[in-house]
């Protein structure tokens, strides 16, 4: 039995209700063990975190996917959880500490994790509630945390087996350290920003006074400056790094400086009585022909520096504490200076003496480092050896939380041979075994993987899973699982003392794909659904995530994570800019879903996402949707009102009327196209192929056409093949539309009567019917033919409603047979009547064709053939020079090139406007004849 629907469409009404019916019934984990698997992990939200515009489209599509499997019989399996998000948290608990006066230090560190895991228990859910909101039919009842006890033995044992077969290690190396969070952060958690800067050329004397010639020579070989230096010329944007210079470098080939190599040139700053003499060396590095060809090598704070002392065996310095400031431990620098001056004449290079050297001059200690740029370049001014400044552009790079400036920094740090781990992901990924979409994702993939560095995992925090290594006095590491293990290792009676810090989150996160379904442990779950089936993530996370799940899939498992990877693009403001909340065009989702409803705003993030490519942002997009949802209310009521209510077959009923077999057909084609486009992952082509059959095809055609048998005898043979074959028909809507509208559906398919079972359990359609072709020919050419018809009355302003005279000249086998048989629909639908099978009389007339058949429509009496003649001469007149003008402005490089991207956007579809208004109207000229 139907339940009568409300008139109006309210989607908060419907949205709460069925999700919660949804939960509590364990809609999303139906127990199918027989079933195939389908197995999908959510990219897990930071715990922090809150429903952000990326977040929707990101789940959304996901959701679309899993309810898809789910409606096709799979033993469909959506994870579910949370990251820990080690800096994000951390930081979201002390800043709650600081508005209270308080500081993480005045805990111990067990007391301050307490703290973080109190905050996860009272605020941490934030995100999994409004994923609930977002429709997302997640398995709930498994929802997973990277820090749960399961989970952390993951992590520990993946650690300790990577450390025994030599993947992991601990070595000193440059990072990029977070002055503000006091921690090291990876290569992908910087951002480079260009900012206004200063470089700085100075003058670093030869030992002892000594001069040589300096020659410079033009692309001829012709000397264009001969002069006698008692120097070498350095420029550098960062002058505070001078003080832990271990060499000066010059190109092998570079001639000007042949004189020089192997002397010691004296660092410009410092007391004078302690300046400290380096090397002047030769390496590939430096350009001779980017500013003087020098560089200073200060391999403790520069990533190209470091290559560079690496390979000579420069010392390197580290100059600055965990705040950026410069150091003030260690000896006097007077003491720190004459030793290193031994280093710099051949000494022995020890580099745990050498790490324990302090080089910064007593007056700079404890300096912010930009207070001692300060200081370094007026002391160097005042003594004249300054050359030159110049304004520049630097590239700075900042810490994407924190928020200031990286500096790189010299450390002892845990790193994982990511160069092995990676690989088998791209031999995989060449081989077709993993397939990412869209494939020109590939070309990047393997360039950063090709190219990939030591991942360094170690992070100076206090939450998130400490990295399980214990030492000795003499400093000898202990690698297991647990401090007991580690005790045993190293004896008894030898004191250890933990390491103290954590594993970066995206070496968990890592796991998610396995760890989540119970492993170490050989669970029934982790035997069915890995590897999973399809992994969706944004670009953005490629390689945070994705190529570390691939890393770690194939050492833990020796199988791929998944079988597909898509990667889809972000989700940008109306005018194509990226959201930012400096800019205030950040658009909040859950203010969306309360105006629009969660199925709008799900249809637009499907229909708008192709392939990855970018989304513009289009609010009345997803107001248009709200209105699709409205008018499969109204079908809905509008078949309630003739009595169509569920139906009891999968299978499509049997049907004789030509509108029947249209529909059925029409159901056939669309559940073709939209399993092609599913198994594709082309949404925008699903969600555009069910919302053009539900509104053009059933809603306004098939609903016309049946109009006339409901409104005749109920009781009559073909009513009631009508309403069986109608109820069916939504039904199957009903079910294809699911995926992208799950509120509205499901409320819909109950409203139309009793249930054996939810929509989001039902079974996926299967019409398996055969249709007459003659049937579904004659419908569509009245389709065609009425569609023409109304055109052409639009674009002449003809009232819709009244009815011409039309004649077909030779008409076809097919049109002969609908005009005989429904001369009716077609006077109903296009508002011909009558319709003569013969030549037009002479006069102004406008043509409409339906196929291969042409029909003339006389217009004289109808309309003011030589007004509306005027009217369109005119109006044809203004679109041509509108576009004219445009095509100049886009043809104009300096407009297309200088000005804002919007008005450039804008310009091109205003011109696209009116081209498609000078072929209307040039076409509404022709009918005038």
């Amino acid at each position: 039995m139907t339940s009568e629907l409300q008139k109006t469409f309210d989607p908060a009404a419907i949205e709460a209700k069925w999700y919660s019916h949804w939960e509590e019934t364990g809609a999303f984990r139906p127990e199918r063990p027989d079933a195939e698997a389908f197995t999908i992990v959510n990219p897990p939200p930071n715990v922090t975190g809150s429903l952000h515009i990326g977040h929707a489209l990101d789940n959304t599509l996901q959701d679309i996917v899993i309810r898809y499997e789910r409606l096709r019989g799979k033993d469909a399996l959506w994870v579910v959880g949370t990251d820990h998000a080690g800096i994000a948290t951390q930081m979201v608990v002390e800043r709650q500490l600081e508005d209270k006066q308080d500081k993480r230090t005045n805990y111990s560190r067990e007391e301050f994790v307490q703290k973080v895991w109190e905050w996860k228990e009272e605020s941490g859910g934030t995100i999994t509630r409004q994923l609930r909101r977002l429709g997302c039919s997640m398995d709930w009842s498994r929802e997973q945390f990277t820090m749960d006890e399961h989970f952390t033995k993951a992590v520990l044992k993946v650690f300790v087996d990577l450390y025994n077969d030599g993947l992991i290690y601990r070595d000193k190396r440059l990072v990029n350290w977070d002055p503000k969070l006091k921690t090291a952060i990876s290569d992908l958690e910087v951002e480079t920003h260009d900012v206004n800067g200063h470089m700085w050329h100075f003058k670093y004397p030869l030992e002892g006074g000594q001069t040589y010639t300096y020659v410079e020579r033009d692309e001829d070989g012709n000397v264009v400056l001969e002069e006698e230096r008692d120097y070498i010329s350095i420029a550098t944007t960062r002058p505070e790094t001078m003080l832990g210079d271990g060499a000066v470098a010059v190109h092998p080939d570079d001639a000007r400086y042949a004189p020089i190599v192997g002397k010691l040139c004296e660092i410009p700053v410092g007391p004078k009585e302690h300046r400290r003499l380096i090397p002047i060396i030769t390496d590939e590095y430096p350009d001779p022909d980017f500013g003087s060809g020098a560089v200073k090598i200060t391999g403790a704070h520069d990533e190209n520096d470091f290559g560079v002392a690496q390979r000579n065996g420069i010392p390197m310095y580290r100059l600055m504490d965990e705040v950026a400031a410069m150091r003030s431990d260690g000896a006097p620098y007077a003491e720190a200076a004459r030793r290193a001056m031994e280093i710099a004449r051949g000494g022995k290079l020890d580099a745990a003496e050498v790490d324990a050297l302090n080089l910064v001059p007593d007056e700079y200690r404890g300096l912010d480092r930009y207070e001692a740029r300060t200081k370094v370049v007026a002391d160097i001014d005042a003594e004249g050896l300054m050359i030159m400044v110049e304004d520049k552009k630097i590239a700075q790079p900042f810490g994407d939380r924190g928020g200031v400036v990286i500096e790189p920094m010299l450390m002892d740090q845990w790193y994982v041979d990511a160069k092995k781990l990676a690989e088998r992901p791209i031999a995989a990924v060449k081989s077709g075994e993993i397939e990412i979409i869209p494939q020109t994702w590939e070309k990047t993939f393997f360039n950063w993987m090709e190219n990939i560095q030591p991942w360094c995992v170690s992070r100076q925090l206090w939450w998130g899973h400490r990295i399980p290594a214990w030492y000795d006095a003499d400093g000898n590491v202990y690698v297991a699982e647990s401090e007991e293990e580690a005790q045993a290792k190293a004896g008894a009676g030898v004191a250890l003392t933990r390491d103290e810090d954590v594993l970066d989150t995206w070496f968990s996160s890592a796991l998610w794909p396995f760890a989540t379904l119970g492993w170490p442990d050989e669970t029934e779950l982790l035997k069915k659904h890995y590897p999973n089936s399809l992994l969706i993530s944004g670009f953005d996370i490629l390689f945070f995530w994705d190529a570390r799940m691939m890393m770690a899939g194939f050492y833990n498992m020796d199988a791929r994570p998944w079988e597909k990877l898509y990667l889809h693009g972000l989700v940008r403001a109306a005018d194509g800019a990226k959201m930012s909340k400096s800019k205030g065009n950040v658009v909040d989702p859950l203010g969306l879903i309360d105006q629009y409803g969660a199925d709008a705003l799900r249809f637009f993030m499907a229909a708008m996402e192709s392939q990855g490519r970018d989304i513009k942002m289009d609010e009345k997009r997803v107001e248009g949707y709200r209105n699709f949802a409205t008018k499969l209310w109204n079908a809905t009521r509008f078949c309630q009102s003739y009595g169509i209510g569920a139906s009891s077959t999968i299978k499509a009923p049997s049907a004789r009327l030509a509108a029947n077999q249209w529909i059925i057909g029409e159901v056939q084609q669309t559940v073709e196209e939209l399993d092609k486009a599913m198994a594709e992952l082309r949404f925008d082509a699903a969600a555009n192929t069910v919302y053009h059959f539900t509104w053009d095809r059933f809603c306004d055609w098939y609903l016309e056409l049946i109009k006339p048998v409901l409104q005749g005898d109920a009781d009559s043979d073909a009513a009631k093949e009508t309403r069986e074959v109608a109820g069916w028909a939504l039904d199957q809507i009903l079910v294809m539309l699911h995926p992208f509208m799950p509120f509205v559906t499901e409320e819909l398919w109950h409203a139309q009567g009793d249930r054996r079972y939810d929509l989001i359990l039902a079974k996926w359609p299967e019409p398996r019917a055969e249709v007459s072709k003659a049937a579904t020919d004659a419908i569509d050419w009245v389709i065609a033919l009425t569609t023409a018809t109304r055109g052409a009355r639009n674009e002449l302003g003809i009232s819709p409603g009244e009815k011409l005279a039309a004649y077909c000249p030779a008409p076809s086998d097919l049109a002969k047979g609908v005009i005989e048989r429904s001369s009716a629909a077609i006077e109903r639908l296009a508002r011909l009547s009558p319709i003569t099978v013969g030549e037009a009389p002479a006069g102004a007339a406008m043509q409409v064709a339906a196929g291969s058949d042409t029909f003339i429509v006389p217009l004289e009496g109808v309309i003011d053939i030589d007004a509306e003649r005027a009217r369109l001469e005119k109006a044809l007149a203004a679109s041509q020079k509108e576009a004219k003008s445009l095509e100049g402005r886009l043809s104009n490089a300096n407009f297309v090139e200088r000005a804002k991207p919007e008005a450039v956007e804008k310009a091109k579809a205003d011109f696209a406007h009116h081209g498609a208004e000078i072929e209307r109207l040039q076409a509404a000229l022709a009918r005038l004849g």
